[in-house]
């Protein structure tokens, strides 16, 4: 499963591939009601197809009918006004400053996929007027800029996520984690469950889950799902979890079993404060009873505390 930016550049590499002109969209600013965050991108090919989204739907037909494409980047602004708006069944008007880069090659974007392949996490700069981006590696603490004249973009995961077992639950929850722009690892101390993991693009560790955590998931970018529903394993990670960094610590288990945890966690010398940061039962209560479900309300839940953080 890939996030909507990757899907993106991967189409439009395949349109450059087949020798057809590319214009990459990316809000830049916005004012007002807008339905797209800044970073978001649409490429929209020479005959008008278009994939991604720079407005939830209120542009996107413009720009798939007036392809315009030129020798350099340049940035437009684009007013959405109440009466369009309300034609496209949004709640207000707002306005949307895009820049538009077009691509000529698959060069231009062959070296940013083969370095998100590999999971990097990586900054292109694109100066208005200039026709060729700049790649480097980003930190985790880059972020999406604009002054008007250069446009920084940043790409791969900002977010880490560790999981601790690597059963079907763990797979959801993986595929969902990376969909929503996290850098996934998962920990399996039990060689039986990592032989039968399934998830190439998903690196899984044969690490002890608290050396795990210490090493992968010890700052306020990481989260730590606890899966295994094996307190020998489990609580290993929460251990060194839960007193950490991370800005997420969550366990399977009933309301019951929560319970449990927590007295053993007491008697195991864990900070009452430390162990008021566990989320037990883990995501949010939303009635899931498969496993696709239960990693959707983790998901949800992930999203929702992630969001709060700013």
């Amino acid at each position: 499963m890939k996030n909507g930016a990757l899907e993106v550049l991967e189409q439009a590499l395949v349109w450059l591939q087949a020798g057809h002109g590319v214009e990459l969209v990316t809000v830049v600013r916005t004012w007002g009601s807008s339905p797209r965050p800044v970073g978001s991108i649409a490429a929209v090919r020479d005959d008008g197809v278009l994939v991604g989204s720079v407005s939830g739907g209120c542009v996107e037909k413009q720009l798939s009918e007036s392809f315009r494409g030129q020798a350099a980047s340049r940035a437009h602004t684009h007013k959405v006004d109440d009466e369009e708006a309300r034609r496209f069944g949004l709640a207000c008007g707002g306005e949307l400053e895009l820049v538009f880069e077009t691509l000529d090659s698959a060069a231009a974007l062959l070296d940013l996929l083969e370095r998100l392949g590999r999971r990097e996490r990586v900054r292109r700069e694109v100066s208005i007027g200039n026709s060729e981006a700049t790649l480097a590696p980003a930190s985790r603490s880059d972020r999406f800029g604009w002054d008007g004249q250069l446009m920084r973009q940043i790409f791969g995961p900002s977010w880490r996520l560790l999981i601790v077992g690597a059963g079907q639950l763990s797979r959801f929850a993986a595929e969902f984690g990376q969909a929503i722009d996290f850098e996934v690892l998962v920990v399996e101390p039990r060689e039986h469950f990592r032989e039968a993991w399934n998830v190439p693009s998903v690196a899984i560790l044969s690490d002890s889950p608290d050396d795990a955590v210490l090493q992968f998931a010890n700052d306020p970018h990481s989260a730590v799902l606890a899966l295994t529903h094996d307190p020998n394993i489990d609580d290993l990670a929460l251990l060194e979890a839960l007193p950490g960094k991370a800005f997420y610590v969550g366990a399977l288990g009933s309301v019951r079993n929560y319970e449990k945890r927590v007295k053993r966690l007491a008697g195991l010398d864990v900070p009452a404060d430390a162990i008021a940061r566990l989320r037990g039962p883990i995501g949010l209560s939303i009635g899931s009873r498969t496993s696709a479900e239960i990693a959707i309300s983790i998901m949800a839940e992930l999203i929702q505390v992630r969001h709060s953080l700013g």
